[in-house]
């Protein structure tokens, strides 16, 4: 199994297979709006806007379950994302991250980087970076900020 084998929702419900983003360099993020981590969407906004052209995919996913901090409707978060932080890279519908009902693809991203706590997510903003060639290279806590991965991100590229 890779990654481009995974379909996910969009903000709009429209299923979006990541075979769309074959030979590009993907950092995954699961974010929230009401996180004391929401400023990296600065920082993301940054590095997308610096590197995409190089090849960079930021893919967002916002993910309630760390202390509800990504309330509303997609279409809410979005608006957020975009007035306040100009985002423009590919948002995604709201998912879980850890549990029973985890997105498949989380959990893939997990099981390929474990991380310090193996199987679960610790909060918001967690990244993984995943290379060209679709393999799970690397795993960042939330408290990396985007400017940190940023030479980590050129060696990728």
């Amino acid at each position: 199994m890779t990654i481009y084998e995974f379909t996910v929702k969009d903000v709009n419900g429209k299923e979006v297979s990541l075979e769309e983003y074959r030979g590009k360099v993907l950092l995954i993020v699961n974010t929230a709006t009401g996180c004391g981590f929401t400023p990296q969407y600065e920082g993301l906004q940054d590095l997308y806007e610096q590197y995409h052209e190089q090849g960079l995919e930021i893919l967002d996913f916002p993910c309630n379950q760390f202390g509800g901090q990504a309330p509303g409707t997609e279409a809410e978060i979005v608006d957020f994302c975009q007035s306040r932080y100009g985002v423009t890279f590919p948002q995604f519908a709201k998912i879980e991250v850890n549990g029973p009902n985890a997105a498949p693809l989380f959990k893939y991203l997990k099981d390929r980087q474990g991380g310090v706590l193996g199987d679960n997510i610790k909060w918001n903003f967690t990244k993984f970076l995943v290379d060209r060639d679709g393999e799970v290279i690397d795993r960042f806590a939330p408290t990396v900020t985007p400017a940190k991965l940023e030479d980590r991100v050129k060696e990728v590229l």
